[in-house]
């Protein structure tokens, strides 16, 4: 297929790879952008988890608690003028609070929009721009949450957790998430499918860097836990120490789970 510059610029901003590079990689995988991702890493042009966080649309995230609930919510707008004016964000969160009396939990998207089309109706005519809830949880809890709100609302961390840890630190919690972005808890929740994925890529960088194909199952081995680790919110290095983790700071406190938002990010 024709490789355009569109592609290429795509995933030139996916992985911050080289024009030439991305449009060779797409050229030897016929355009799957996926693919191409993937081409780059095992030639070690492009390195894991660039192309997360990239922004689509404007807008902010906002969460109300009540008690042992809360509720976060993702509302977009069209620019980034309504996106950042404080009462966007004042809007947002009483949005977030109108949700804190219902009974469902979990991914209670649908049910708001249902719900609440009056309020969003009457959001989009007081800033005239077409206004979306794209996202919407609500949670309640045994133990606590750690909830934070990084760079005026585009990024939105909630983190649900049991067991010792004090209210302050849960909120560090939520700003280590906000800053580190982990994609799981711990490592035992990674699938198989990325670390065959992991594993492949590795040995292609292992093999283009000369490694003996003998010695590259016990390296994969090391390699391997250490990406899990990268990616786990209880093996990263801790925002507050970072030759400690979060499992060695607080052994008696549980991540139940986690979300970590990005205004626009592709899901």
């Amino acid at each position: 297929m024709a490789i355009t510059a569109k592609m290429v610029k795509e995933l030139r901003e996916a992985t911050g790879a080289g024009m030439m590079d991305c449009k060779k990689a797409l050229t030897a995988t016929e355009g799957d952008f996926e693919a191409a991702i993937d081409h780059l890493r095992k030639t070690g042009i492009a390195k894991a988890g660039k192309k997360a966080g990239r922004d689509t649309k404007e807008g902010t995230t906002a969460f109300a608690v009540e008690g042992n609930t809360i509720v976060c919510i993702e509302v977009l707008c069209e620019t980034d003028f309504v996106g950042g004016n404080d009462k966007f964000k004042a809007n947002a969160k009483t949005l977030a609070e109108r949700a804190i009396s219902y009974t469902s939990t979990g991914d209670i998207t649908a049910e708001f929009n249902e719900k609440e089309e009056e309020a969003i109706k009457e959001t989009i005519a007081l800033f005239q721009e077409n206004i979306q809830i794209r996202r919407a949880v609500r949670w309640t809890t045994e133990g606590q949450f750690g909830a934070y709100l990084h760079a005026g609302g585009k990024v939105g961390v909630v983190a649900e957790i049991t067991g010792e840890i004090s209210a302050e630190d849960a909120k560090f919690t939520a700003m280590h998430i906000a800053a580190f972005a982990p994609e799981f808890v711990q490592p035992s929740d990674v699938p198989a499918s990325f670390i065959d994925r992991e594993k492949e890529i590795a040995s292609a960088q292992l093999l283009e860097a000369g490694k003996p194909e003998a010695m590259i199952e016990k390296i994969l081995v090391g390699v391997i836990k250490k990406r899990c680790s990268e990616i786990s919110l209880t093996e990263q290095p801790w925002i507050n120490d970072d030759k400690s983790t979060f499992t060695k700071t607080f052994p008696n406190a549980t991540v139940v789970k986690f979300i970590r938002w990005q205004v626009g990010e592709e899901i």
